[in-house]
């Protein structure tokens, strides 16, 4: 073999190895765009199954927060802390809305004209407006925001016994020994259980 047919292998190397590297890189690209459109597809599935666990559970039912403070300011002038205490205690703290119900609220009411809000104190208090007391005195027929909430029937806040069961879990896995640990691990199992026989209704929830 001459030097010339070297040369010619050498060259037709050279291409195979081109060519090896531009249809690797073409199949890097395709897997990227197949993954990228797949992307959506996986998240939407993701949503309908997180949807399909999600139905049917029970919610602390929401109230008209635009009425409630109306109402409330009605009666007193407030601030937004005020406010959102004020219908956890009118409602026995079945409707607990958040600072991001409150204020947007607050700041719409204000835009209408129905409200004020002055500095005092170092916070913003809302009062009712003549305009507000107006509106207010003109829908008299509107539902009253609190009705919905049956005081009859004893609201239960799980989130105090569940800050204390956590601190003490914790406390047992900074500080027990490993039998303490195993015994917890048994304990919180067994609890999570028979949290899932009670909303099968598996459980007897008459209390004496």
């Amino acid at each position: 073999m001459d030097s010339n047919d070297i040369s010619l292998l050498s060259m037709r190397d050279d291409e195979h190895s081109q060519e090896g590297r531009r249809s690797g890189r073409d199949q890097s690209r395709t897997r990227r765009r197949d993954n990228r459109s797949d992307k959506p597809l996986r998240n939407k599935r993701a949503a309908r199954a997180h949807g399909s666990r999600g139905r049917g559970r029970r919610r602390a039912p929401r109230g008209d927060v635009r009425s409630a403070v109306l109402v409330l300011l009605s009666e007193e002038p407030m601030h937004g802390y005020q406010l959102m205490h004020a219908i956890a205690d009118r409602t026995d703290g079945r409707w607990q809305p958040s600072p991001g119900a409150i204020y947007p609220t607050i700041s719409q009411l204000e835009d209408e004209g129905l409200i004020t809000v002055t500095s005092s104190s170092g916070r913003k208090l809302a009062a009712l407006t003549d305009a507000g007391r107006a509106h207010l005195a003109g829908n008299t027929a509107a539902p009253d925001p609190f009705a919905s909430f049956d005081s009859s029937e004893q609201y239960v806040d799980l989130r105090g016994q569940l800050d204390k069961l956590h601190a003490v879990v914790r406390l047992v896995g900074q500080t027990g020994t490993d039998a303490q640990r195993a015994a917890a691990e048994g304990i919180i199992t067994e609890a999570r259980r028979a949290m899932y026989r009670l909303l099968a209704d598996d459980v007897d929830t008459d209390r004496d």
